[in-house]
């Protein structure tokens, strides 16, 4: 809660003015039982139409202005809650943005995306409606009490111990509630994560027809979430409805008691009657005493679920006195570079002592079976991953040093899975760039060979992809990212695969229109085809996260090794392909 605090601070003026509205109307409220009192006593009495009007006109003015009033409390007060809700959804959504990917491999995205609007949602109403309600409750109490008191003290005790009794026992339940509505908001997100996952596989999902199965699961979850909903409604209800009714019974012990007193002569009715509207007026803060509980608790447990986001550091970040490497002028080199993912229990590195170096306007190939690390290395230049030993220089300097911007400012880095944004095919392409021209993405999509599909595409350059570019085919979301890339102008050129999707000959056709933008750049290209690399001033091979072969692509052939290998068999199956 501390954490939220620092966000309610920065609202601190609103809600100092709107508790001083509260304060103003809680005043003007109170004073009208007591104008009641006295308007009855001088019916009692025998006064004249006069002193009756008198108060008559006080009670009708308190009323109006009370209302205005409050009006403003409520609105500065929600006004103070809506904003600390639109600056923690913007800071949890900023955090995400830093995060480290393996954070995001353990979690569910409907288990964020329920966080992020859901629980912030739950925090904007504990701090409006709830604060609202956690100042008036006490504000109310303590005027009617004082008021109350100076009429008849054997009266207020007789109005109010019932009551102090009930809110002490509201108070020992809310513990139940809290945790109640914890278990509400986690069951939420696993449904809202089920629903993500579904929609977003629902391709697999029709071609395996497990459509029935999915529905079962889904009713499943939805029945969890709604034992668990009924139970924290029953908690709810148990509360309020026993206040209504307490209260009901303390308007009856005061007409009983009240009563007898003034049957005896010494109580007037007038005395009642005031008793009955003070009563009527703490209705609504006693019987809400058990929902505001419920928003407190609910709110309390949206920030304890929002704190296991924040508090999640990220694993890389910009050094506190950044080195700055302006203009690429040497290039690359990994230099004994080792690397493990967390959590990896087989005891091995998934790159050991890897050395080499990618000069400024060269191109270095990466091939490799499965699995042997090639993609590890793309992912540990732009900083995706840190290196467990060893460090990789830009310019001679540790890339450690440099700000997390400077570094990716010089990349472009193709990854082996595409992903496009639910919005046109022209944004997505111009991702990161609001000044290109229609020149410069036509260029891109010629290089990339997606010219053609746009002929196709019912808009073209503005056609809508759809959720992760599901309109496209597997080839053409790679080509789109790798036009994507191209148009961000980078110095270095990371291609990860990313033509892995794309049949041979077009693949041809790509390398050939990249050689001339090659030229001006540093590359490096990872394929399992020797096709792709094959024209790279150097080849590494790698195997089991080892370098085990250097060299030019006529050099790895003549020497026999696992490259010559790789290069037969793919020659091989070509050539079967053709038959």
């Amino acid at each position: 809660m501390g954490r939220l605090k620092h966000y309610a601070l920065r609202y601190w003026r609103r809600y100092l003015v709107g508790g001083l509205f509260l304060l103003g109307t809680a005043t003007l409220v109170m004073w009208i039982p007591w104008w009641i009192r006295e308007a009855v006593r001088i019916i009692e009495h025998g006064g004249s139409l006069g002193d009756i009007t008198h108060y008559c006109v006080f009670i009708g003015v308190a009323a109006v202005v009370q209302g205005i009033v409050r009006t403003y409390s409520r609105a500065l007060i929600f006004n103070a809650g809506r904003n600390v809700e639109y600056d923690l959804r913007n800071d949890v959504f900023a955090h995400l943005q830093k995060l480290p990917r393996s954070f995001y491999h353990s979690q569910r995205t409907g288990d964020l995306m329920s966080r992020v609007i859901n629980d912030i949602s739950a925090v904007r109403v504990m701090l409006g409606p709830g604060i609202l309600n956690v100042f008036n409750a006490p504000v109310y109490y303590v005027y009617a009490l004082a008021l109350m008191l100076s009429m008849d003290v054997r009266m207020t005790l007789a109005a109010v111990v019932p009551l102090s009794v009930l809110i002490f026992a509201a108070w020992k339940f809310r513990g139940g509630i809290m945790r109640s509505s914890l278990e509400v908001q986690r069951q939420m997100s696993v449904l809202s994560s089920h629903v993500q996952e579904n929609l977003s596989g629902m391709h697999v999902v029709k071609a395996f027809t497990q459509e029935e199965p999915q529905v079962r699961e889904f009713t499943k979850l939805n029945k969890e979430f709604q034992a668990r909903s009924i139970e924290l409604a029953k908690m709810r209800g148990i509360v309020s409805p026993v206040m209504q009714g307490m209260n009901g019974l303390t308007v009856l012990i005061v007409i009983w008691y009240g009563g007898i007193r003034v049957v005896h002569g010494d109580l007037l009715v007038a005395d009642i009657v005031a008793f009955i509207a003070y009563l009527n007026v703490l209705a609504w803060p006693t019987a809400a005493f058990g929902w505001m509980l419920s928003l407190l608790e609910r709110g309390r447990a949206a920030v304890k679920r929002l704190d296991e986001i924040l508090e999640s550091k990220p694993e890389i970040a910009d050094p506190p006195s950044p080195v700055v490497v302006p203009v690429l002028r040497e290039g690359i080199e990994f230099r004994d570079v080792s690397f493990a993912y967390s959590g990896q229990t087989n005891g091995h590195a998934n790159l050991e002592d890897i050395s080499f170096s990618l000069p400024v306007g060269r191109t270095v190939g990466l091939v490799g079976r499965i699995g042997s690390g090639k993609s590890t290395v793309a992912q540990l230049v732009p900083r995706l991953f840190d290196v467990s030993s060893g460090e990789i220089l830009m310019d001679g300097q540790d890339i450690r040093k440099l700000s997390l911007t400077d570094l990716r400012k010089h990349l472009g880095y193709v990854p082996q899975d595409p992903f496009l944004f639910s919005t046109s095919l022209r944004r997505n392409l111009a991702f990161g760039r609001d000044d290109l021209s229609d020149e410069e993405v036509r260029r891109a999509v010629r290089i990339a060979k997606l010219d053609r599909d746009l002929e196709i595409f019912p808009q073209g350059l503005d056609t809508i992809v759809g959720e992760r570019g599901v309109t496209l085919s597997g080839g053409q979301k790679q080509r789109a990212t790798l036009a994507r890339a191209l148009l961000m102008d980078p110095p270095v050129l990371i291609l990860d695969d990313c033509l892995s999707s794309v049949d041979a000959q077009t693949e041809a056709e790509i390398l050939q229109g990249l050689r001339s933008i090659l030229e001006e750049k540093t590359c490096l290209i990872i394929s399992h085809r020797i096709s792709a690399v094959k024209g790279a001033d150097e080849i590494l091979v790698l195997d089991e996260g080892r370098v085990i072969e250097r060299g030019n692509h006529e050099e790895l052939v003549h020497r026999g090794g696992v490259y010559a290998e790789l290069y037969l068999q793919q020659r091989l199956t070509e050539e079967l392909e053709q038959i």
